[in-house]
């Protein structure tokens, strides 16, 4: 990370490269109890929050990854009524969850309540949904969480996660897939943020691998634009806790009963078309 009078830049070192926004000033910077906050207001993309040194959002792009993180999952599932989001501190995920009419309970799990407070404060279109009755917050540690959830309590989980780094590593890994293939009710389904497809070909290799160990019997990836992560190109995993991904409700998501920016029904469809180099990779995973 570098900033200078008028550029935050953050360079991601394994890839060779680089990403910058021009800041007109820096608004908050704090010290959580987990980790680093900075929020800077920028000259072309709004509001940015930075968490230890990394790019979380921007105002004008972020639109992409809450609607391709929430959507296809919801819209695959042939009833989600129980949606728990594990991170997605910043609330986005869970307004696009709650835009659902038939969601009768969001539950969102963010082990870090200040990312909460300050997205309140610099980023409020995202929270618009924290006072929805069907809302509840929790702020503690997401893998715990599960560790102790009821049995086939839940419909959809939405991994909302940071990189897999810190406080978010234990959510790549197979004892925490194992309590969330338990939590899941049947036909259940897991979505996770699972980084670039460009650079990370070997983390999407292992979630794969690592759901599927964990008792998941369908497990698919989809993809999207992120222009302010690296390589801005950025990739989320569903698996299925039994039989097969089933196709999405076609008509529901031909005609939500909200607006959306990017996600329409040929989106969704598109979104899991991989390029041939990503499915050879894919296809040589094993349980």
């Amino acid at each position: 990370m570098s900033v200078d009078t008028n550029w935050f830049t953050e360079f991601y070192e394994p890839g060779g490269s680089a990403f910058g926004l021009k800041i007109k000033a820096k608004l908050h910077d704090e010290q959580s109890a987990y980790q680093h906050i900075e929020i800077y207001d920028t000259e072309t993309f709004g509001h940015l929050m930075v968490i230890d040194g990394c790019v979380m959002l921007t105002q004008r792009d972020n639109f992409l990854y809450h609607e391709m993180m929430a959507h296809p999952a919801l819209f695959n599932h042939a009833a989600p009524r129980r949606v728990v989001v594990i991170g997605g501190g910043d609330c986005g995920t869970l307004r696009e969850v709650l835009r659902h009419e038939g969601v009768q309970q969001a539950l969102q799990v963010e082990i870090d309540e200040r990312v909460t407070r300050l997205s309140e404060q610099y980023f409020p279109e995202l929270c618009e949904a924290n006072g929805d009755p069907r809302a509840q917050l929790l702020f503690e540690d997401g893998i715990a969480w599960f560790a102790n959830a009821p049995e086939a309590s839940v419909d959809v989980v939405i991994v909302d996660s940071t990189d897999p780094v810190g406080p978010a590593e234990g959510l790549f890994s197979e004892p925490f897939y194992r309590d969330v293939h338990r939590v899941l009710a049947p036909g259940g389904l897991i979505v996770q943020q699972s980084e670039s497809p460009l650079y990370h070909v070997d983390l999407l290799c292992s979630v794969h691998g690592a759901l599927r160990r964990s008792g998941f019997t369908e497990v698919k990836t989809l993809h999207y634009p992120q222009p302010v992560y690296p390589s801005g190109w950025w990739s989320a995993t569903m698996a299925c806790k039994d039989g097969l991904i089933r196709p999405m409700r076609l008509e529901a998501a031909r005609r939500p009963a909200f607006a959306t920016r990017y996600y329409s029904a040929e989106m969704h469809q598109a979104a899991f078309v991989l390029p041939p180099y990503l499915t050879a990779a894919l296809e040589q995973v094993t349980a």
